[in-house]
């Protein structure tokens, strides 16, 4: 049954993508993000959804009677310039054909990050993406919330299979990234019963969080607490939630969770926590020896272990897993050239939100903007903070929230242009 409900969404929505390419990016996100077909068992599971709302979005953006508006800003010049990069330390990767088939799924997820930039032409198609990516990824939380609750936190709440955030670590970053979207929706939702959900919502998706038993998750959602509380114009309600709800889910999880957290302070004790760092120093050691261009996609293999940290290999401590955090994963993967242009994406992102704010800090009009931009800011702080953990470089969610505030800086500088 939810196989066949899915492909009737699916091949429903393809017909209107055709004169609406919006539609597509909609439909893309939505499977990209939820992967719904992974829900069912049937003939759905591995059917090629994500292809083919790409291929149609892509036919449309040739053939819809609305050109297309390609623009400039230096947040686009720096993202072209990554994805030049990445295509170029992939020319000359260490392992070629792994290589070009990573590079293959990354650049399919970059292509139609551009098209998102073209297609969302307005406020309106820009919120309901940001519903869309929050229903998607929140579904997870929300399910994961009542799970803990019923299970008293005793298991890992787990991602969509067979996407970028199918783990417990990976799944607990992608919440804390669409926890502060609840919120910004919630400022901008008229109907009660609609806000009455966002704020239940964001209860689940904080004890979903907890229940994914992620450390990096854990530390991220701190500090994206803390900024939720400092960003948002009604700092009293933040406070007040923070203050009676941190104590009960703190002290409703198990005391596995709690020994599990408690490595924080002792990582050396650790052997996962170990682990990130030895997979951090082979990641730096092969950076070194390619400075430009690093190893290509997928060069964590067993005989780079060997070539750069054969101390790890004979010693029995090397784990071979990837490289555990979004920075060493592109300077291994990218070189430090790499991770400059990457750096400059998070300066970019960073300055663009900041440039909202300060736009419509004094307008009523425009005070959309200026709360999503700020929620934004508190999602890339958790992002920066669990992505030091957690090897999610390539994942959309980071490349669409600078696509979303590159969209709503070019609005509000239409609108200033208009009314001069």
């Amino acid at each position: 049954m939810r196989d066949l409900l899915v492909f009737l969404i699916v091949f429903g929505i393809v017909p209107y993508i055709f004169k609406r390419p919006h539609f597509g990016v909609y439909l893309w996100s939505w499977i990209g993000y939820m992967n719904p077909h992974k829900l069912g068992w049937g003939f759905a599971f591995n059917f090629p959804f994500a292809l083919v709302a790409g291929l149609v979005t892509l036919v449309s953006c040739l053939i819809s009677s609305k050109k297309l508006k390609f623009f400039w800003s230096p947040a686009i010049g720096w993202l072209i310039a990554f994805n030049i990069w990445m295509l170029i330390s992939t020319i000359v990767a260490m392992y070629p054909e792994d290589a070009w088939s990573q590079w293959e799924k990354i650049f399919k997820i970059q292509l139609m990050t551009f098209v998102t930039l073209w297609a969302l032409t307005d406020r309106e198609k820009i919120h309901i993406f940001v519903w869309i990516i929050f229903i998607s990824i929140g579904f997870f939380g929300f399910k994961g919330g009542i799970f803990t609750l019923f299970t008293g936190g005793g298991y890992h709440v787990l991602g969509p299979r067979g996407g970028f955030i199918a783990g417990n670590t990976e799944i607990g970053l992608a919440l804390v990234m669409v926890m502060p979207l609840a919120w910004y929706l919630y400022l901008h939702s008229h109907n009660i019963w609609v806000r009455y959900g966002l704020l239940l919502s964001m209860a689940l998706i904080s004890i979903g969080i907890l229940g994914t038993q992620s450390r990096g998750a854990f530390l991220a959602i701190i500090a994206v607490s803390f900024f939720l509380w400092l960003k948002s114009s009604r700092k009293g309600i933040i406070f007040l939630a923070l203050i009676l709800l941190s104590p009960f889910f703190y002290m409703f999880m198990p005391q596995s969770w709690h020994d599990r957290m408690a490595t924080i302070g002792t990582y050396k004790e650790d052997e996962s926590a170990m682990a990130r760092l030895k997979s951090w120093e082979f990641g730096y050691k092969m950076a070194l020896d390619r400075p430009l261009t690093g190893g290509g996609f997928e060069s964590h293999t067993v005989e780079n272990y060997i070539r750069y940290v054969p101390h790890q290999v004979e010693s029995g401590e090397a784990t071979f897993h990837d490289y555990h955090s979004i920075y060493f994963e592109v300077l291994a993967e990218h070189g430090f050239v790499g991770l400059f242009i990457f750096l400059m994406l998070f300066l970019q992102y960073w300055r663009t939100a900041n440039k909202i704010i300060k736009v419509t800090k004094n307008s009523k009009q425009n005070k959309w903007a200026l709360d999503l931009a700020a929620m934004l800011q508190v999602s890339f702080v958790g992002y920066v903070v669990g992505g030091a953990f957690l090897g999610l470089a390539y994942f959309d969610l980071f490349y669409h929230y600078l696509v979303i505030l590159i969209l709503v800086l070019k609005l509000l500088e239409e609108s200033t242009e208009k009314q001069e």
